[in-house]
């Protein structure tokens, strides 16, 4: 069972343009590890793995990059969904926080 996460696609494509191939091939052993978790872990706990694996891969492109644009604007939308995705897994406040009034 494959999990789609649109952003692998998007990164793979930045890194073959800049010559980073050595980083595709490190996302994508990174996804195929992944995708055997998905039954035990959950759809959306695989794909915040994923988009901070992306994450990290976009840091160390913005250092050995740092003029090309597109490498922040990608790290930006994939820091914005991983911080969506990761929303659902933060236990809420106890209710002993509640006003008791």
């Amino acid at each position: 069972m494959a999990v789609d996460v649109p952003e692998v696609q998007e990164v793979r494509g930045l890194l073959e343009e800049l010559g980073e191939r050595a980083l595709v091939a490190r996302i994508n052993s990174f996804v195929r590890l992944n995708e055997g978790l998905e039954s035990k872990r959950g759809k959306e706990f695989i794909e915040v793995a994923i988009l901070g694996f992306l994450e990290g891969i976009l840091v160390t492109l913005k250092s050995r990059h740092p003029s090309d644009e597109r490498i922040a604007e990608l790290y930006e939308k994939i820091v914005k969904r991983r911080e969506e995705l990761d929303a659902l897994f933060r236990k809420p406040n106890p209710p002993i926080f509640e006003d008791m009034g």
